[in-house]
Parts: C-alpha cells; structure tokens; sequence
C-alpha cells in the first residue's frame, strides 16, 4: 500500500491501480487534478506537434513547389537557348538575348541546388552526358596579387597516442579574381618659397603643366572620364551618378568641359598615332552613322565616325577613328593622305577616289558577299544561295587554319589550297549568273562578287591581306550599338 501524506505530491507517472485503494476522498481528488493537469499539458503539447507537422508540410509544400517552378523555368530558358529563331535576331539582338540567357540560367541553377541542398535531396542527374565547360583561362600575369596563408591552428598529430608535431609536406594554391572600384584621391602640391633677405629673392618650383590650368582634375581624372564617354559610351549624366556615389561632386556639365579640354590637348597624341596607323601597308576602314546635336535645328542629325586600322595580322595592331559631318569620298581622301598601300573596304562607292591614286590597292570583303547570299538563303532558301555559302565555307575553313601562320607560309597556303577553290567559285558563278533572271535577288547576289572579284581575291597576292573586313566592323561595332 502507498503511504500518502497530504504534504507530499502525487507522481501521476507512477502511479498505479493498486495504490489507489485505500485512498482518502481528499487523496483521490488530489490525484484526479493531477491526472486532469497532465492530460491538459499532453493535450496541449499534442496540439503544438500538430502545429509544428503542419507547418513543416507547409514548407515542403512550398519548396516542392519553388524547386518545380525553378526547373521548369530552367527548363524553359534551356528550350528558348537551343530553339531560338536565331535568323528572326540581328547580331546585337543575338547578343543581349544570350547573355541575359546566360545570367538568368546560372541563377535558377544556383537557387535550384541551394534548394535540393536544404531539402537533403541529391541533384536530379542529368537526362544527357553533361556539356563540356570551356576550360577557364588562367588569370593574367600581370595582375598583382595579395597572398592569403591559411594554416591550421594546431599542427600536432591528432592520432591519439601520437602527439608528434606534423611536418609541412606540400600547399594547394588557388585564385579568384576580386576588382577595387574606383576610387577617388587628391593630389596635394605643397610648393616651398624661399627667400634671400639681402637680395630681395624669392625661389619657388614653377607649377607643373596639367591639362586644365587652374583646374580641379587631374590628368588621370580627364583621361578617365573620356575613356567612360568614348570608350564605354556612358553619357555624362551617368558618370554624375557613379562619381555620386563615392561622394564626388561632377555635375554633367563640368565633365563635358573636362572632355572638350582634354580632347583639344590630346591633339598632338591622335597626331601621333594616326602617323602610327598610317605606317602600315594594309589598312582596313569602315564608317558607321551617329547621331550628331544640331543646337540651330533644336533635333539631331547623321553624322560619321570613319575608323582606319592596321592588318589584323598585324604585330602592332592599332585603329584611328576620325568623326566627320559626311560621308562623301573627301572625308578618306583627307585622312588618308601620303598614304600607300592596300585598302580593305566594302563596296561602297565612296572608296573609288580613294583608291584611284598610284600606289593603292583594293582588298574586297568575302563577308559582305557572303552577306548576299545569305540573306536569300533567310528568305526563300534559295538552292543557288546555299551552294553559295557552302563554297565560301570552304575557303573560311582555310582561313582558319592559316591564321597563326607566318606571312609566307599563309601566303604560299592561300596558292596551294585557296587558289582552286577561288577559280571554282568563279567559273561556278559566271555559269550560274546565265541560268537566273536578270533583276532577280539572286542575280544582284552574284553579280556583286562577279564585280568586286579582282578585289575579292586579293588576299591570294599577300598574306597581310584577310579575307574580310569583319576586323574593322568589330573596332567600330561598339559606336555603332552606343549610337543606335
């Protein structure tokens, strides 16, 4: 029998049928609250599990759900990459749409695998063998670099019973990549003055010349702020906003007024350079239309940015670009006067004067011909057309393969491999020009390589000379995506 004091409480847990007999009504009371007491805090913590299971449902719920929204949209972006209309894209078009693409899936792969990595499920293994990954170039020698040791703390053998201390027996070594944003500094010239008190003379160092006399910028700050305007083509209010933000004041106007003084003081270095250019038997040139202010009209109009550059084989490679109101012929004329040597250019009539003079030769643009054809492959999937491209392939085959060769060995590749290839080409085209109609899109196609065909195959003469203009087209490409 359990002896039962009223001081004592009863332990419910342990209580059993037998000891409650005997029990006074007081005692049975006391243990029936007991029991109510424990079945309302059991109640009670059943009601808080309850609780807890729903909203852990709740939460698988919400992430199955987000896992299957993100694969599906992975999945999605994956059929837009490999089924695009890539031929309803322009090149700039193409190039917006893939690097968003590419930013956009590497997002959802990432919450994707942070989400399988919370659920504790494996990655769903891939229904094909995974596409190779570029091998990611090495970073660039040049680079400083700020070196990180980690050692471990305690480098004593953690075997029990050993204790020796361990010795150091090799490293891993690996890199990434960081940047410091620009940052802002003051250059400080403290200009001593000496003087004779018997003589009356005062010595002090002269001020240094800087590109805006009196001026708050230093030259790295000009040079800086012309390279963001015509370079990276941001407008000046944009360079406002992120000189802003590291607590600078520039309004628009003063960095436009930073540009037009640097620009007229690096006068004497386009000088120079253009000289440099110029020095090259092969140059390359192309115009692109921009937009010009014209403050007496109140609205904008065409204007030119002509570029010239050295042969992309060249081993010092180098591009003028000279802005002009026009594009007649007298804009090359000028630029490129006492200049001799072999022009690469498109067809454009513009050019006719400029090569007329002695001592010039001109390269045509396999490219632009290519371009024609192209274009009706595009349109009506022209039989004539298709051939068309499939022969210039071949020879952009070779091309490719003569790139890193030297001038001779690509020259005399050109004659052994190219030469047939050219002359089969243009037999080809002379018998296929008699099939088609006369005014026809396909007869405009072949006819421009018909007429530009002594231009064409230049690059069988000499080896500097490429086989198309796209070298100059990608110099000037940026002005012409800043400018449309």
């Amino acid at each position: 029998m359990l002896a039962l004091h009223n001081t004592c409480m009863l332990n419910v847990h342990e209580l059993k049928a037998q000891d409650l007999h005997g029990l006074s009504p007081s005692s049975l009371a006391e243990v029936a609250a007991q029991m109510l007491q424990h079945i309302g805090q059991q109640s009670s913590r059943i009601d808080w599990q309850s609780k807890q299971i729903a909203e852990r449902d709740r939460a698988i719920k919400f992430k199955d759900a987000k896992l299957e929204r993100i694969t599906s949209e992975l999945a999605r972006l994956k059929a837009w990459k490999f089924a695009a209309k890539t031929e309803a894209m322009n090149a700039e078009q193409r190039q917006l749409f893939e690097e968003t693409l590419a930013a956009d899936e590497a997002s959802l792969e990432a919450q994707l695998e942070a989400l399988q990595a919370q659920a504790g499920t494996p990655p769903d293994a891939p229904a094909t063998e995974p596409r190779r990954r570029p091998k990611r170039q090495a970073l660039s020698e040049h680079l400083p670099r700020i070196e990180h040791q980690h050692e471990p703390e305690d480098t004593t053998c953690p075997t029990p019973d050993c204790g020796q201390p361990m010795v150091r027996v090799g490293q891993d070594v690996s890199e990434r990549l960081d940047i410091v944003p620009a940052q802002f500094f003051v250059h400080r010239h403290i200009r001593g003055k000496w003087a004779c008190r018997c003589c009356q003379v005062l010595v002090q160092e002269p001020v240094a010349p800087q590109i805006i006399d009196s001026g708050m910028p230093a030259a790295g700050l000009v040079a800086h702020t012309l390279v963001s305007r015509f370079a990276d083509h941001l407008p000046y209010y944009r360079q406002e906003q992120i000189n802003a933000r590291s607590g600078v004041h520039t309004p628009r106007s003063t960095l436009a007024a930073w540009s037009g003084r640097g620009g007229a003081a690096r006068q004497p270095l386009f000088d120079a350079h253009r000289e440099f250019v110029l020095q090259a038997k092969v140059l390359h040139a192309d115009e692109t239309p921009v937009n010009m202010l014209d403050p007496g009209a109140g609205k904008t109009k065409k204007a030119y940015v002509w570029a010239y550059a050295r042969s992309g084989f060249d081993a010092l490679p180098g591009v003028a670009y000279d802005f002009c109101v026009g594009r007649g012929a007298k804009y090359p004329m000028a630029f490129l006067q006492g200049w001799s040597g072999t022009l690469v250019r498109d067809e454009f009539k513009g050019y006719e004067s400029v090569l007329k003079l002695e001592g010039r030769t001109a390269a045509g643009c396999l490219a632009h011909a290519r371009r024609k054809f192209d274009e009706l492959i595009k349109v009506n999937q022209s039989p004539v057309a298709t051939q068309a491209v499939q022969r210039i392939a071949w020879l952009y085959r070779i091309e490719r393969e003569a790139r890193d060769l030297p001038e001779a060995e690509r020259l005399a590749m050109r004659q052994a491999r190219s030469k047939p290839l050219w002359e089969e080409l243009h037999v080809w085209l002379q018998l296929e020009r008699g099939r088609v109609p006369d005014g026809s899109a396909i007869a405009g196609a072949i006819d421009y390589s018909l007429n530009a065909w002594t231009a064409l195959t230049a690059n069988l003469n000499d080896g500097d000379v490429q086989i198309d203009n796209n070298h100059i087209e990608r110099q000037i490409k940026p002005w012409a995506m800043a400018c449309s």
